[in-house]
């Protein structure tokens, strides 16, 4: 079987609706506390597939969190060795941050359902089936990023130009969740809701209603776009070998 590690920041942010696609595709998924001091002993050379989940924290923000810098050099390792990898919010931001980019607090928090902007190379990617006209996407955070050098950008939002970007032939960050389901939401509302409650314009009782109206229909696209994403990613690492 393959390997896939997910590397998580808290409980309730999951691979949602990546894991059934990953467990039907023979990867053997194996969860990672960003906490965990066995962090720094991955070999990042050695697993098939990363995925770095988002969380409530800053990509910046080492002095608080110093198990930040593990992540840093494991995604070093990964982008620079051009294996596939994939960040999620948080993740993103780390991704971007390791390629030289700035990570910065945003004009204001981006928090509920919205449809993504695809750019022209977007609507060629996996990203297609994620386009505004068929679903809108989850959005949750505050914090955003410059494009890195030598990434493609690849889609936007109303209110943050940088949505989405792939890196090399097997990187992919993504500040939105693609991953989110309609009943792991349920936790979020919970692990979120200080956040909820002194964020101006939006409530659970909002947040939820959006959640009835877009969730389905987003997995069901996101169930096609993590299938192509993972076939074009190891389509291009076999043609490597």
């Amino acid at each position: 079987m393959k390997n896939a590690l997910a590397i998580g920041h808290v409980a309730f942010e999951d691979l949602g609706s990546l894991a059934s696609v990953l467990e039907q595709q023979d990867y053997q998924i194996d969860y990672l506390d960003a906490t965990s001091s066995s962090l720094q002993d991955i070999d990042p050379l050695a697993l098939d597939l990363v995925v770095v989940l988002g969380g409530p924290i800053g990509a910046y923000d080492e002095k608080d969190y110093p198990f930040l810098l593990n992540e840093l050099r494991l995604l070093e390792s990964r982008l620079t060795a051009d294996l596939p990898t994939l960040g999620i919010c948080l993740g993103s931001q780390l991704m971007a941050r390791v390629l030289g980019a700035k990570v910065y607090p945003g004009s204001g928090k981006e928090i509920g359902w919205s449809p993504l902007e695809l750019s022209e190379a977007g609507k060629q990617s996996p990203l297609k089936h994620l386009d505004g006209q068929d679903s809108a996407v989850l959005h949750w955070h505050g914090d955003t990023f410059d494009l890195p050098s030598g990434a493609t950008h690849l889609a936007a939002s109303d209110r943050y130009i940088n949505q989405a970007f792939s890196y090399g032939n097997c990187a992919l960050g993504l500040q939105f969740h693609p991953e989110v389901t309609l009943h792991g939401l349920e936790n979020w509302f919970v692990g979120h809701a200080n956040e909820i409650s002194s964020t101006d314009g939006i409530s659970v009782s909002q947040l939820r209603q959006d959640t009835q109206r877009y969730a389905n229909n987003l997995e069901r696209q996101s169930l096609k776009f993590w299938q192509t994403w993972l076939e074009l990613v190891e389509n291009k690492t076999m043609a490597r070998i």
